[in-house]
């Protein structure tokens, strides 16, 4: 079982917020994750890296289409990063480089 941990950073400007989970994306970090969305603003660009994401379930799609929405949806600006070949398997199956700026 891969433990699951989240961090969540301001750049020096104050302008981007990353959100960095690690392990396995799921529910067990939903609260982490609300909370760390929650200290930003529709003028915030948030940064989810995946750098550190072994797995990832439908949760994980979920809490990222909620930050998504919460964010103004078309207009938010979220940007998910450094994804496994695997993570980025998931997110375009389920279409979101149609909703997300993946990178």
């Amino acid at each position: 079982m891969t433990i699951s941990s989240l961090t969540a950073q301001f750049s020096a400007d104050g302008a981007q917020l990353t959100i960095k989970p690690r392990g396995h994306f799921g529910f067990s970090i939903y609260e982490k994750f609300r909370e760390a969305y929650q200290r930003g603003s529709r003028e915030t660009h948030y940064v989810v890296d995946l750098a550190d994401v072994a797995s990832m379930d439908s949760s994980a799609l979920g809490m990222l289409l909620v930050l998504r929405d919460q964010q103004g949806g078309d207009h938010a600006r979220v940007e998910i990063t450094h994804c496994s070949s695997e993570v980025r398997k998931i997110l375009q199956i389920a279409n979101f480089d149609r909703l997300f700026r993946i990178s």
